[in-house]
C-alpha cells in the first residue's frame, strides 16, 4: 500500500511558526514520524509540501497514478480553494483532511472546508497526531 502524505502552505515553516497553535515539531520530523509508522503498518509513505495551489493539484492529479490514498493538510487553501476540491474530487482516491491545530476553536473564517465535502474523513486538533489518526484511518478504509 502507498500513501501520499501531502503538507499545504507555511506548514514548511512547522516548529518555528507560532508554536502555541502548531506544536514545536518541525516538518521534517512530522515526515519521519509518519515514514516509520507506515513501515510499522507496512505502508509507503511519500511526503510532499508546496507553498502553491497549483502545485499541490499537480501532486494529487500525480498520485491518483501511484497511490492508494493520501493524507492532506491543505493549510489556508482548506477554507479559499475550489480548485483543490476538484482536484479530490477528481483524482478518485481517498482523502483525509488533516489538520494540526482545532480550526472550530480558532478564528470562523476556519471553520469552513471547501474540501470536506469530497474527502473521506477529516481529523483536526490532535497536532501531529491529527496525521497519525488519518493515515490509520486511511488505511482502514482502502482495506475496506
Amino acid at each position: 500500500m502507498k500513501v501520499l502524505l501531502l503538507h499545504g502552505p507555511n506548514l514548511n515553516l512547522l516548529g518555528t511558526r507560532e508554536p502555541e497553535i502548531y506544536g514545536s515539531l518541525t516538518l521534517d520530523d512530522i515526515n519521519k514520524k509518519m515514514i516509520a509508522l507506515g513501515k510499522e503498518l507496512n505502508v509507503e509513505v511519500t511526503c510532499e509540501q508546496s507553498n502553491h495551489e497549483g502545485a499541490l493539484i499537480d501532486v494529487l492529479q500525480d498520485a491518483r497514478a501511484w497511490a492508494d490514498g493520501v493524507v492532506f493538510n491543505p493549510g489556508g487553501y482548506t477554507h479559499t480553494s475550489i480548485a483543490l476540491r476538484d482536484a479530490i474530487s477528481a483524482i478518485q482516491i481517498p482523502v483525509i483532511e488533516a489538520h494540526l491545530s482545532n480550526v472550530y476553536a480558532r478564528e470562523e473564517l476556519r471553520h469552513v472546508s471547501m474540501i470536506s465535502a469530497v474527502c473521506k474523513g477529516k481529523v483536526v486538533g490532535f497536532g501531529w497526531r491529527s496525521y497519525e489518526l488519518g493515515l490509520r484511518g486511511l488505511i482502514d478504509i482502502i482495506k475496506l
